[in-house]
């Protein structure tokens, strides 16, 4: 028997990538996510959050190619070759972050990357720092490691994510496809929500929603606003705002949604999982669809195609009753919504012919299938978020738009992941685009070890 097992230990052993020092790879990610929050990319320019990722790379050894259509927006593309028998595995973070307020950070500037408290503060600590610090960090540690790879890691960071995709991923999408071209992408979105502060569950972002638009516009007569009329534009305006705010469209669950309902209501409070099972169940949906439009919008989002009224327009003075008024709407849709059957349906819910419905054209990311659960990386996703944090993994339908979706358009079979978030910061004002925003330090570390088993289950030799 002793004999038998020696070479089946040699074997298992032959098999096991080692582990990083995690203590000195935490101290190093550190300073380098501190590096890159302190660098302000909110506006003009994301050129020296690249020049800092360009240095440290060479400096490892890691050719890295900058491109660009404009040189205050340049992209970055770093690989590390492997031996081929795979297609790549692509990392992708963006470098640039919204505007920020810098009344609204009383305590910690917005590019201070303070640390107090087990948090990081500062823009971009959520969105999107942790991916460009922790992509960094395991392309160096690959590279220091030696690991061998059976697929080349390719780590991209792009340009424009926030406003203005056209020097970002349309670029390079359309001028720089072979240098991207790969199996799998992972990039931003994702989470592990912690609630009182253990890990709950993993989200994967694998689908995302289509930015769409439309203006309600009101036509009624002119006249003199001492003689109120009924049948004025705005007070058609009015109701028609008011019906499709409060109109439902049909629910549609795709098998990311699904799936995501299913494993919600395998964790958390009782209630919380009778709501989700309830969504299910024809004779309890609407109940259970009705909490979630009161108390978790982001959910009942998830349900269907939706639309929130976001701009109202109407006259130029207080005496004068205007001809016509306009609401502008955000409509963000299911990925396969048609969209012209959709309007018919707005129409049937106004019931007014004096508004019109105007479609309006976004700069909308391509519409693209949601990325299967049954690939070799969603199976590596739920493995290292079962073996980092002890939680299962839900996929996500995204309400947002991420620049996944460009890549998805293409085929590429893409995940969001993220590090580990308090459930109640957004409600606090300290998540993405928020007056302020922060991240948990344990967060960004866990991230890296999740990354790393991830990307070497995936790339490492076999």
């Amino acid at each position: 028997m002793r004999g038998f097992l020696i070479p089946l230990l040699l074997a298992a052993s032959a098999f096991a990538q080692p582990a990083p020092d995690w203590s000195k790879a935490n101290d190093e990610a550190l300073r380098h996510f501190q590096a890159l929050v302190q660098i302000d990319t909110s506006v003009g320019s994301e050129l020296k959050a690249v020049d800092y990722l360009r240095r440290v790379l060479e400096a490892e050894g890691i050719p890295a190619m900058v491109v660009s259509n404009d040189p205050a927006h340049p992209n970055l593309i770093a690989r590390l070759k492997g031996n081929g028998s795979k297609k790549p595995l692509l990392l992708m973070g963006h470098t640039d972050t919204v505007q920020i307020d810098a009344a609204k950070w009383p305590t910690f500037g917005p590019f201070s990357a303070a640390r107090q408290g087990g948090y990081l503060y500062g823009r971009g600590t959520q969105d999107d720092r942790p991916h460009l610090a922790v992509d960094l960090m395991t392309l160096i540690l690959l590279k220091r490691m030696n690991v061998p790879l059976d697929r080349d890691v390719i780590f991209v960071a792009e340009a424009g994510e926030e406003s203005a995709t056209t020097v970002g991923i349309e670029y390079l999408v359309k001028d720089h496809a072979a240098e991207l071209d790969a199996e799998y992408c992972f990039a931003e979105v994702g989470t592990v929500l912690r609630r009182n502060g253990q890990p709950l569950i993993a989200f994967t972002d694998t689908a995302e929603k289509l930015p769409k638009g439309a203006r309600l516009v009101a036509h009624g007569p002119a006249g003199h606003g001492s003689r109120p009329m009924r049948s004025s534009a705005v007070v058609h305006l009015s109701r028609a705002v008011e019906k499709i705010a409060m109109w439902e469209p049909p629910m549609r669950l795709n098998d990311t949604t699904r799936t995501y309902f299913e494993k919600l209501s395998t964790v958390g409070t009782a209630e919380e999982a009778a709501r989700y099972k309830a969504l299910l169940d024809p004779k309890k949906s609407a109940a259970a669809r009705e909490y979630l439009a009161e108390h978790d919008p982001d959910k009942f989002s998830k349900l269907h195609t939706s639309i929130s009224p976001t701009m109202l327009k109407a006259g130029f003075q207080i005496n004068v009753i205007p001809s016509e008024a306009e609401a502008t709407l955000d409509i963000r849709a299911l990925p396969d919504e048609d969209m012209t059957k959709f309007f018919e349906l707005m129409r049937q819910a106004i019931n007014d012919p004096a508004i019109e419905i105007v479609p309006v054209n976004r700069n909308a990311r391509p519409a693209a299938a949601p990325s299967r659960l049954d690939t070799e990386a969603y199976r590596a996703i739920e493995s290292a978020n079962q073996k980092i944090y002890s939680v299962k993994t839900a996929p996500e339908l995204q309400t947002g738009a991420t620049d996944m979706a460009f890549l998805r358009a293409r085929g590429m079979q893409c995940y969001g992941t993220g590090p580990l978030v308090d459930e109640e910061d957004v409600a606090k004002g300290f998540g993405p685009h928020s007056d302020q925003e922060r991240l948990l330090e344990e967060g960004l570390y866990k991230f890296m070890q999740f990354t790393w088993e991830t990307v070497t289950a995936l790339g490492a030799k076999k």
